[in-house]
């Protein structure tokens, strides 16, 4: 699968949200920030998994809707994928 540059882009997002709270955490910082922002990282994540997985079934849907094959399958595995990443 390619992915897009929105993808990537989120995912450096990310990355500096997480330097961020390392720097807080150096900096001893308060505890609910610190909470705050990693509960932050987690919806932004979740969120990218959600992007990452709909693309690829919308992707994977189609070439199989071409090649005459069914899509349950395809259908299934995106759905495992979401499950398995909560």
């Amino acid at each position: 699968m390619q992915y897009d540059k929105k993808v990537e882009n989120r995912l450096k997002r990310i990355e500096g949200q997480i330097r961020g709270v390392l720097q807080m955490m150096e900096k001893e910082g308060d505890c609910r920030d610190v909470v705050m922002q990693l509960s932050a990282i987690r919806s932004a994540v979740d969120r990218t998994i959600g992007v990452i997985v709909s693309e690829n079934l919308e992707q994977c849907v189609r070439e199989s809707v071409e090649s005459g094959k069914d899509t349950d399958k395809v259908v299934k595995e995106a759905v495992e994928l979401l499950v398995r990443s909560r």
